[in-house]
This record gives C-alpha cells, structure tokens and sequence, in this order.
C-alpha cells in the first residue's frame, strides 16, 4: 500500500478501481492545520487530468502495470493493429481511444511499448501506447517557400507520411526527411539527406 506521502511524479496508483499516473505533488501546510498532499494526476484510462489533495489518513494500491514491445503494422476502420516483438504470428488490435493523439504518428514497423494495467481479479486492459520520443518521417505535401513570409516567424505546415500535420521551418521540402517529437508533435531537425 502506498501512502499520501508516496504520490511522487510518476507513481501509477489505484484509485476508484482506476490507473491515475502523479504528473506533479507536493505537501501544503496551511496554519492549525495537517499537511495535505496536493497533486496534479491523469487517469491513465480516459486521460482526464485532475487537481486533487489528498490527505495522511488515505491510502493507495500501487498499480499492477506491465510493459510489453510490439510492433505496429497498420491500421483499418479506427483499429490499430500490433503484433508480438517477437513473434509476428501474435497479432492483436487496439481501438484508437487507447491511443488518442498518438495514432497519427505510429509509423509501419515502428516499435511501441505497450502499457498493460492488470486490475485485481480483472482482465488485463492497455491503458497506453509509448512511442520512440523521436521518429524519422517523410514529408510527403509541403507549400513551396514564400519568400520574405515571417509574418507567421518563417514556419509552415507541412504533411508527413503518416498523415499527421507538423510545423516546420520555411526550408522543409515535399520527400525531406524530418524528425519529430512524438509527444509533443514538434519538427526537431531534417535529417541529412544521403
């Protein structure tokens, strides 16, 4: 069991029979009164992001959570689809809920590390999906360079292979290769064409 004091950045703790992950803590002491705990915390199924204290009488299960590498295929009708990292003959499906904004940069054969949320005496559920933090795409539409355009700061929209939309700076061209930042959806850097 886990206690008011243990809800540190990054602990997965049961609450509700729901997976919350601690996004941010720390104790406030008020005058004439006990200390609370104040935290910022995401419920790892729904990703509903709440401000909640708790208090030193509460106490928390610790998460059952497991980490499993697969590898992504493609997807059909809003179903993503993975099979085993090592064995490709075990294939399975998650609904695009599960994956939310990060759908639009999974990539064929790109390895994910599943998050597997194992409730007491329930089935084990997906609760997240997490990518490589930064991915190699191909820019398949870019607008041609406008020049003397940095009213909007020199940037442009640019399509990548997966579909995804990225802002990138105005000397990113259609079949450039760029990187992004899966978590956030921001250009890093071009790669360096062969």
């Amino acid at each position: 069991m886990l206690s008011y004091g243990d809800l540190r950045k990054g602990i997965i703790f049961v609450l509700e029979s729901e997976p919350w992950r601690v996004l941010d803590s720390g104790f406030l002491r008020m005058q004439q009164r006990k200390a609370v705990m104040q935290t910022k915390i995401k419920n790892l199924k729904t990703g509903k992001i709440v401000d909640r204290n708790f208090q030193a009488s509460d106490s928390f299960e610790e998460a059952e959570i497991e980490r499993q590498k697969a590898i992504y295929i493609y997807n059909n009708k809003g179903e993503y689809w993975f099979h085993d990292k090592d064995d490709k003959a075990k294939r399975f499906s998650l609904k695009e809920e599960v994956l939310g904004a990060k759908g639009k940069f999974l990539k064929t054969n790109v390895e994910a590390v599943l998050v597997i949320f194992s409730p007491t005496g329930g089935k084990d559920q997906v609760i997240d999906v997490e990518l490589p933090v930064k991915v190699d795409y191909k820019v398949t539409d870019a607008p041609p360079r406008v020049m003397g355009n940095t009213a909007q700061g020199g940037n442009k929209v640019v399509k990548i292979e997966t579909g995804a939309m990225v802002t990138t700076p105005m000397f990113i061209e259609t079949d450039d290769i760029i990187k992004v930042n899966t978590e956030t959806g921001e250009y890093v850097e071009r790669v360096e064409k062969n």
